[in-house]
């Protein structure tokens, strides 16, 4: 396309001198900004390496680029392979976004977590997205107040929802955070109070507790813990047979695992890590998190995306100088997607 990018450097500067003086003022105005093969480096972010196993994952010369801005709370990403595009929520402009390599970003759906008429403040939007077992988009409503599916395919969008799950025995959730698909094609996700106007204080809390739920191919909702203060990020070990769970309370901000029985039940709940002591000096809490195929948790938390072994040693960090909500992988795990506040972020990976 610029054949002169591949002269050698003396020639290059020879062949200048015989452009007029605006087109030097292009070429060099081109260089200087890196043209279209420039990457916008995010300022400040870097890897920070606790073990060195960490480098079968991520190259040493990983570098965290900025694929979008200008969002109020950039969260939820989700990678669709069909499409191939990234969607993730702007929760306070209550819409989601869609992400390609070609096109950038523009808006996917509005309104995404709020439908109602009635002018409220708060969090409305969508928080987390996943796809169901048969493709279709399922959305966590923070405004709505409810796990939703949409009524429309992914390709042809459209603000009409059909509700999954919205009550725990007869009382309304919270504010639905984070979910995650079973192997067996059950929802499993957090239900914390950040999408309610005023938070643990609000008069429409109708749940004195903020729990971990799964929903059965019958709609059947049933709580599996509610010992956490603030359950946020939720994943599965590449088996199904563990599930992870952020809590991003600041006073007790950690990460548990569980066993999952036969039944789908949680058991034998232990602390994975606490990052209670990182969060006073660092921004972010635990927050969405997903699994690599190799079984690293890779988890948004104070600094960016902390990254641990199955059995919770900390290997490094994706820092990005952002309180970093969630992250997703691509199809082949070859890159990690992250939003962290008004960005959406992504990171290189090995391949294998």
């Amino acid at each position: 396309m610029y054949p002169f990018f591949n002269i050698s450097v003396s020639s290059f500067v020879f062949s200048l001198n015989l452009f007029p003086m605006k087109t030097l003022f292009f070429v060099l105005t081109f260089l200087s900004t890196g043209g279209c093969f420039a990457q916008n480096i995010k300022s400040g972010s870097k890897i920070i390496v606790n073990n060195p196993l960490i480098y079968q994952v991520i190259p040493k010369d990983a570098q965290v680029e900025i694929l979008a801005e200008g969002f109020e709370w950039a969260e939820g990403p989700l990678w669709l392979p069909t499409e191939n595009k990234l969607l993730f929520s702007d929760i306070p402009n209550n819409s989601i976004f869609e992400w390609t390599e070609k096109g950038g970003k523009k808006l996917y759906l509005k309104p995404a977590g709020y439908t109602g008429k009635e002018m409220r403040g708060g969090e409305t939007g969508s928080n987390g997205l996943l796809l169901s077992s048969n493709g279709e988009l399922i959305l966590c409503q923070h405004g709505d107040r409810r796990i939703a599916r949409m009524n429309a395919t992914i390709k042809n969008p459209k603000a009409d929802f059909i509700t999954l799950s919205d009550n725990y025995n007869g009382k309304k959730l919270n504010s639905p955070n984070d979910a995650v698909l079973s192997k067996n094609g059950e929802f499993y996700f957090t239900d914390p109070p950040y999408g309610l106007e005023k938070n643990m204080d609000d008069p429409a809390k109708e749940l004195d507790f903020q729990g971990v739920y799964k929903v059965d191919k019958m709609g059947k909702t049933t709580l599996l813990t509610k010992e956490l203060s603030r359950p946020n990020g939720i994943a599965f070990s590449p088996d199904g047979k563990k599930l992870y769970v952020g809590s991003s309370d600041p006073d007790k901000a950690i990460w548990m695992v569980y066993d999952v029985s036969e039944d789908g039940l949680l058991k034998n709940g232990k602390l994975f890590f606490d990052a209670t002591a990182l969060s006073k000096d660092l921004k972010g809490l635990p927050d969405g998190m997903k699994v690599h195929r190799n079984g690293w948790v890779f988890a948004t938390g104070p600094g960016g995306v902390l990254i641990f072994t199955p059995e919770g040693e900390h290997l490094g960090t994706i820092f990005t100088g952002e309180a970093t909500a969630n992250c997703a992988f691509n199809d082949d795990f070859s890159v990690l997607y992250i939003t962290a506040d008004h960005y959406l972020l992504r990171v290189k990976l090995k391949e294998k």
